[in-house]
């Protein structure tokens, strides 16, 4: 599961470009005498004048300005690399958290498009079509209630058939403490 894009941070100073000798992809704008004078910063719209600038997705920056949307890090002080997806800026951690790193449905095992909307549950990210209940095969829509048991998705409806029919053992083997009977997390798009 691919981010929309994926791109290197580069540092500026007046005279030069400063980034990883081995960073070929994305690389900033060619720097000339006086060209970083007043340059705006995308985050902020002020100007910048510090001595080091931050270029990343084609825009220059404050480095206190590039954060991750979700942990506000400043991306400038944690990696040389930072994530869009649905316009959000995010930091490589946030972004596995968000929509996961395998890049497959976990229900149908094919690949997610980056460009996809997904859901997800408990750590395992799903194509819209192929989030259903276990049971009835109804697809699960934002805001429904729906239980993840032992690896499978239910609907509100069906949660007590499930643990009746072959899931009660698994259940009753493992037991699960009073807080995880019953997840009833409301799993959200993430556009």
């Amino acid at each position: 599961h691919r981010p929309e894009i994926s791109t290197k941070l580069f540092y500026l100073n007046r005279k030069r470009p400063i980034s990883e000798t081995d960073v070929k992809r994305n690389p900033p704008p060619p720097v000339t005498a006086g060209s970083l004078s007043w340059k705006r910063c995308a985050g902020c719209g002020g100007k910048i004048a510090d001595r080091f600038l931050l270029y990343a997705m084609d825009s220059y920056w404050h480095s206190r300005c590039l954060k991750c949307s979700c942990c506000q890090a400043q991306l400038g002080d944690i990696g040389t690399s930072c994530y869009t997806k649905s316009g959000m800026i995010l930091c490589r951690n946030d972004y596995i958290r968000l929509f996961g790193n395998s890049g497959a449905c976990s229900a149908c095992g094919q690949s997610i498009p980056a460009s996809e909307l997904v859901m997800r549950a408990q750590g395992n990210v799903y194509h819209l079509k192929c989030f259903t209940c276990s049971t009835c095969r109804n697809r699960l829509v934002p805001g429904d209630r729906f239980h993840y048991i032992n690896g499978s998705l239910f609907c509100e409806h069906d949660r007590p058939t499930a643990l009746i029919n072959g899931h009660l053992n698994s259940l009753q083997s493992n037991p699960l403490l009073p807080d995880q009977k019953v997840n009833k997390t409301r799993e959200k798009l993430l556009i």
